[in-house]
Parts: C-alpha cells; sequence; structure tokens
C-alpha cells in the first residue's frame, strides 16, 4: 500500500493510500505544523480554522540531505523554490482537512486510525491535469512514510524519476 499509485477517480481527481504508523496526532502535525510538514511537502504558515490562510514554500532539495538534480523542466523552479496559496476548506482535527490549492483545485487529506498505524487518504480533485500532480503526490509521499518511521528518506528528484517511470508503464 506505501508504494502504490495514485488511483484516478475521475479526469480531475486522484486519490493515495499510505499506512503510517501512529498516533494519529503524530501525522496530524505532518499535515499542520509547518516545521514537520517542511520535512516532506512544503514549509509555511497555516491557520489552522475553516477560512484560515495555508501558504506552502516547496524547496525540494531540504527534504533530504541525498540530492539529485531535479528534470531539465523543473530546475528555474526548483532553484528559485516555490510557493502556493489557498484556504482551508474542512477541518475536523486530528481527521480531516481540506484546502484549496492555487485557484481552482482542493487538497483533502483524511486520517483514520487502524491500531497503532494510521490510513491517510489523500484526494486532489478539480485538477486541469494529473500527469505531474500525481507523480509530485507520489514522491512526497514517498518523503512522508520515510519520515513518519524515523527514516532518512532518498533525494527527492531521485524519486520523482523513479515514479515517473512507474506511471508510464503504466
Amino acid at each position: 500500500m506505501n508504494d502504490a499509485k495514485g488511483i484516478v477517480q475521475s479526469p480531475t481527481e486522484v486519490r493515495f493510500q499510505r499506512l503510517l504508523p501512529g498516533p494519529i496526532e503524530t501525522i496530524w502535525t505532518f499535515l499542520t505544523d509547518s516545521k514537520k510538514r517542511g520535512e516532506w511537502l512544503a514549509t509555511g504558515p497555516m491557520d489552522l480554522r475553516v477560512g484560515g490562510k495555508v501558504k506552502l514554500r516547496f524547496k525540494h532539495a531540504d527534504l533530504s540531505p541525498h540530492q539529485a538534480p531535479p528534470p531539465e523542466q523543473l530546475r528555474e523552479m526548483d532553484a528559485k523554490g516555490h510557493e502556493s496559496e489557498g484556504e482551508i476548506t474542512e477541518l475536523d482535527a486530528p481527521r480531516r482537512l481540506a484546502f484549496t490549492w492555487g485557484s481552482s483545485s482542493e487538497v483533502l487529506f483524511e486520517l483514520e486510525p487502524r491500531g497503532d498505524e494510521v490510513l491517510l487518504t489523500l484526494t486532489h480533485r478539480r485538477l486541469d491535469e494529473l500527469g505531474g500532480v500525481t507523480r509530485g503526490w507520489h514522491s512526497h509521499l514517498a518523503v512522508l512514510v520515510e519520515r513518519a518511521n524515523g527514516r532518512v528518506p532518498p533525494a527527492f528528484w531521485d524519486l520523482f524519476r523513479s515514479v515517473g517511470e512507474k506511471y508510464d508503464q503504466g
């Protein structure tokens, strides 16, 4: 399950599931705390209330001490970093968090305790295109699995390349 491809729900929606070590509050912190979120996705403030602002600052080189060059088409973005802003649309701590992503899409995180573990379901909906988004989430979630298990993840861009091959093969 922790390496499963995203499931395309529709031409504008993809869903991932990952089983992570609990407790649920630890995984919630990986979603909501800038420092912990910055270990696998992006840093930035998150005003934890419906209508609260979310700012995500991506710097992929900071996700692992291991480094690899980004793909050619992403080099400029990677060198500068990237920011995304959104607004919280749903909040039920520590089980459910949704926020807008950019101008049109929305990301939903759902956490469900499963004994000593936590099932994370991530749904990204209202997307214009799935390809890069699907590979990006798969790669970021691979980093989260490693971090949540107390391990050092491989270089993000190596993950991104290997995931791309997996998706290209169908």
